[in-house]
């Protein structure tokens, strides 16, 4: 059975129309949670995409696919990004941690600890990316003001609404850190 580009390729030929490339797989090399993993991605393949399909790393939220929602946010060299807006073949040598690289072994990182804790979550779905700009936060001013931390979340939508809990429980890790 041909796949869905090979099958658009050739219907386009058969019309006489110019063919789009078909874009074949380039080894990268990714350093993700502290480990190099050399993965073989579309060059169009965005850094989100590679994450949960190519690693199998599904902590990592695809919602917006378009940089509005910040479900998709990862570290990159520790600053927070939206990762379904950068190219995985662009990461270069950067440092990669996802959410499940924030944990030390079976101790959760003291965001997401918190996050337990304060009731900081509810369906989920906004939580990783959620965790992973709160966690930079204390990283870039380990004692944040509330307003601190409602700026770090402001790109983050949550359609449940635990902003609040959110702030919260990032202020409360901030306490559990000194």
């Amino acid at each position: 059975m041909a796949n869905a580009t090979s099958t658009f390729v050739q219907a386009k030929a058969a019309e006489g129309g110019a063919a789009p490339a078909v874009l074949e797989p380039v080894a990268v090399t990714l350093e993700i949670n502290g480990t190099a993993r050399i993965v073989q991605v579309e060059s169009r393949a965005t850094l989100a995409e590679v994450l949960r399909g190519v690693l199998h790393l599904t902590g990592t939220k695809i919602a917006c696919n378009r940089g509005a929602c910040s479900g998709c946010t990862v570290l990159l060299d520790g600053a927070p990004i939206c990762s379904c807006m950068m190219l995985a073949v662009d990461v270069g040598e950067r440092r990669v941690t996802t959410v499940e690289g924030l944990a030390d072994g079976d101790a959760l990182h003291p965001v997401q600890q918190a996050f337990i804790d304060y009731d900081a979550l509810q369906c989920g779905f906004c939580t990783p990316g959620l965790v992973m700009s709160c966690a930079a936060l204390l990283e870039r001013i380990p004692e944040p003001t509330a307003d601190d931390v409602r700026g770090a979340i402001s790109g983050h939508y949550c359609r449940c609404g635990t902003y609040p809990h959110v702030v919260e429980a990032t202020l409360a890790a901030a306490k559990a850190r000194r």
